[in-house]
């Protein structure tokens, strides 16, 4: 017997729960329970103004991004969509059913703004690093570094030669940014060598063959990891060269000391890192014995360096 035509009326009330609509075993679960965003509004709090309409509440943002990064939604655009018809995200960013999503350009004026210049993000990150060290996922006797080389949006066919081709668009902010940064170590300063390639788009990109292909546009991101239980401890941008990414390794480890007084007994590093100038500021000014995946005259049969092995 055919069932009779379903006709869609809409009810005087509706009963709906998020938290039951997101199942036990959502990623976003685990996570929630773990995410402290109490220090947020008080770290922001001068970069606010007293007057004027409330703004957007920087805990969601920070929930939006988490949610962009564990799905992998690249585009802001698209994640402002996302988080609009998925329930799970809803429920994780506190939105309920009728809450708002920000614009997608709210994003970028935070993250080019109040969040760069209150550095909000690595707040957030040593925040989460706290509690890992509190929990006893950081051991801090052992540490390993290496850089991984991030795409940027540019392409060659766009690239110029010369750092003078950018002067006629210097105007851009994306330039502006570039020639702000040219004094950093770990963004140029760190070599003499003028880059081959600038894409005027990007111009802080570096163009790059070491991942023995197509050479490309791109940054490094470096990473420094506690082994114990491979927490990232400290991560630090630096352009796609070598003498960089050394560099960036100086400033995570110099870092790590000084905010937790994490202080390795060892360095795992790839041969890169192997200068005599890097050796030399690991055993003799930061006492820590580098470890390298090859053996030379010097090295112990462990594959480690004691500090005497380079006075």
């Amino acid at each position: 017997m055919i069932g009779e035509r379903q006709v869609d009326q809409a009810a005087l009330f509706y009963e709906f729960s998020l938290e039951r609509h997101v199942p036990a075993e959502h990623m976003l679960r685990a996570i929630d329970g773990f995410v402290d965003l109490e220090g947020v509004r008080s770290h922001l709090v001068t970069f606010y103004s007293p007057t004027g309409r409330p703004s957007v509440p920087p805990e969601l943002l920070i929930r939006m991004l988490i949610v962009g990064y564990c799905f992998g939604i690249r585009s802001e655009r698209q994640l402002c969509q996302e988080v609009h018809l998925n329930l799970a995200y809803r429920w994780f960013c506190r939105l309920g059913l009728d809450g708002d999503v920000p614009n997608h350009s709210t994003f970028s004026k935070n993250r080019h703004g109040r969040f760069r210049d209150s550095d909000l993000l690595r707040h957030v990150f040593e925040t989460v690093l706290r509690r890992c060290m509190a929990e006893g996922l950081v051991g801090g006797e052992g540490f390993a570094v290496d850089a991984s080389l991030i795409k940027a949006d540019a392409n060659r066919q766009s690239g110029v030669q010369h750092v003078e081709a950018l002067t006629s668009v210097q105007s851009r902010r994306a330039v502006r940014e570039y020639l702000s940064v040219l004094d950093d170590a770990a963004f140029g300063a760190a070599t003499t060598v003028p880059p081959k390639y600038i894409a005027p788009v990007d111009p802080a990109a570096r163009w790059t063959a070491a991942n023995g292909g197509l050479a490309f546009f791109a940054y490094a991101t470096n990473y420094l990891i506690d082994v114990d239980n491979a927490v990232i401890v400290d991560v630090e941008a630096s352009s796609a060269i070598r003498q960089a990414e050394v560099t960036a390794a100086k400033t995570m480890i110099a870092r790590a000391r000084q905010r937790f007084d994490l202080h390795p007994e060892r360095l795992a590093a790839d041969t890169a890192y192997g200068s005599a100038e890097m050796l030399d500021w690991l055993a003799n000014k930061q006492n820590i014995a580098p470890h390298v995946p090859v053996f030379d005259k010097s090295q112990r049969i462990d594959g480690t360096f004691s500090r005497d092995d380079f006075a």
